[in-house]
């Protein structure tokens, strides 16, 4: 090392940072799934955007979480729409179902219009992901796509909610340790109208059978 001044410098510098070299990138942040994702999988490009469907299927499985409108019971606003964000999830990761999940409590205001009138409406956005930032793409751009669901929101059955709970809580750890005096349980949307907003020139209207037709890879 003689003759190279500052080489011991290096040299240190260089010890200390590599164990950050090592560190992935944060879940959501560097390229990687979203949640308890972070296994090395970067996120799939976008499907052609041709394809409706299937854009609206990766819009809904990469998804962390999406705004839920409901028509509200309030009294000051009673049957006005009524938007909240809520955690969601369709399956682990590469194996989503299209359907998304919720954890919810009777003590949230959107559960308690639920309970009146189950119909909601569900918009996902890639927002949320590294896609629309990469792109330099805005939220309110069609580019930076989104996907909005209609339908009714249920609790889940006994078959269904071990699924339920899996998919949620692979993506959404700190649920396991919400309060159970709340009384969470699992629920879903089943889905009867599909929009997707993906480019310029207005929404593309997809059916159910198209959406749950898709498999993803």
């Amino acid at each position: 090392m003689a003759g190279r001044p500052g080489a011991s410098a290096l040299v240190l510098l260089a010890a200390l940072l590599a164990p950050a070299l090592l560190v992935p990138p944060v879940s959501g942040r560097g390229g990687r799934y979203h949640g308890d994702w972070d296994t090395g999988r970067l996120l799939p490009p976008l499907p052609p955007r041709e394809d409706a469907a299937r854009v609206a299927r990766f819009v809904t499985h990469v998804s962390d979480w999406g705004a839920l409108a409901t028509i509200s019971t309030l009294e000051a606003v009673r049957g006005w729409s009524f938007a909240d964000v809520l955690s969601l999830s369709d399956g682990p990761p590469g194996a989503g179902s299209g359907v998304p999940y919720l954890y919810l409590s009777p003590l949230q205001q959107s559960v308690s219009n639920l309970q009146e009138n189950p119909q909601a409406t569900l918009t996902m956005s890639l927002a949320q992901t590294e896609f629309c930032r990469k792109n330099e793409f805005d939220p309110q751009s069609p580019l930076c796509v989104h996907t909005i669901l209609s339908g009714t929101v249920t609790k889940v059955n006994e078959t269904e909610v071990d699924f339920a709970k899996n998919s949620l809580f692979i993506r959404h750890p700190e649920m396991k340790s919400w309060p159970s005096s709340h009384n969470w349980f699992f629920a879903k949307l089943n889905i009867t109208n599909i929009w997707v907003v993906d480019y310029f020139g207005g929404p593309k209207i997809v059916t159910p059978e198209e959406y749950f037709n898709v498999t993803l890879q």
